[in-house]
C-alpha cells in the first residue's frame, strides 16, 4: 500500500484544528487576557509588563525570560495563542515556505481577542499551506540550520514536532477557556 505521508501529516493537524478552532470563534477579550493566578505571563502593554523580557515591535509585548524560571509561570490564552501563531507556525512557515522575517521581536502583538485570532489564523494558514505543498522529497529533505536541534532531521520530523506543539497548546487554551467559563460555579 502506498501511503501519502503529506496527507497523513497535514490531516493530523487539520483534524485537531477543525475541533478546537470553532471553540475560539466566540473568544472574548476577558477570556483572552484572563490571568488564573498571580504572576502570569501574557501579552500586555510594555508599560504594564513586569517580566524579565518584553518582546515585540510596538507597545504590546509578549513576556519571557531566558533562562526560563523553574517552574515557569502560568501563561494566559493570549500568550499561548501568540506562541502558537509566531513561535510554532509563523516563524516556521516564513523560514521554510516564505521569505523569513517572522519572529517575536518584529510582531505587533494584539491586545484583543479578535487581533489574536487573526494573527493565529494567518500563520496557521501559511504553515498548513506549506505542509500541504510538500511532496515526498520535500518531507525527506533536511530542515536546515534554522531548526536547531532538528537541522539535520527530515522536514517530516519538524512537521510532527509542530503538530505536537499545536495540539498540546490548543488543548491548554481549551482548558483555560473552560476554567474561565466555570470560575464562579462554586466548585472547589
Amino acid at each position: 500500500m502506498d501511503i501519502d505521508w503529506t496527507h497523513e501529516l497535514a490531516d493530523q493537524l487539520d483534524l485537531h484544528w477543525s475541533i478546537v478552532r470553532p471553540r475560539l470563534d466566540d473568544l472574548t477579550d476577558d477570556q483572552y487576557r484572563w490571568e488564573p493566578v498571580a504572576g502570569c505571563w501574557s501579552i500586555r502593554s510594555r508599560s504594564d509588563s513586569q517580566a524579565p523580557m518584553q518582546v515585540g515591535a510596538g507597545d504590546a509585548v509578549i513576556e519571557f525570560a531566558q533562562p526560563e524560571p523553574v517552574p515557569p509561570p502560568v501563561t494566559t490564552v493570549s500568550w499561548r495563542m501568540g506562541h502558537i501563531a509566531i513561535g510554532v507556525f509563523g516563524a516556521r512557515a516564513a523560514n521554510h515556505f516564505g521569505h523569513g522575517g517572522v519572529d517575536y521581536e518584529t510582531t505587533d502583538w494584539p491586545l484583543d481577542a479578535a487581533g489574536g485570532l487573526a494573527l493565529l489564523d494567518r500563520h496557521h494558514d501559511a504553515w498548513v499551506a506549506g505542509v500541504h505543498a510538500l511532496d515526498a522529497a520535500g518531507l525527506a529533505r533536511p530542515c536546515g540550520p534554522a531548526e536547531d536541534p532538528y537541522g539535520d532531521r527530515p522536514m517530516a520530523t519538524l512537521v510532527l514536532h509542530i503538530n505536537r506543539e499545536a495540539i498540546h497548546h490548543l488543548a491548554e487554551i481549551s482548558l483555560l477557556i473552560d476554567l474561565f467559563d466555570r470560575r464562579d460555579d462554586g466548585a472547589g
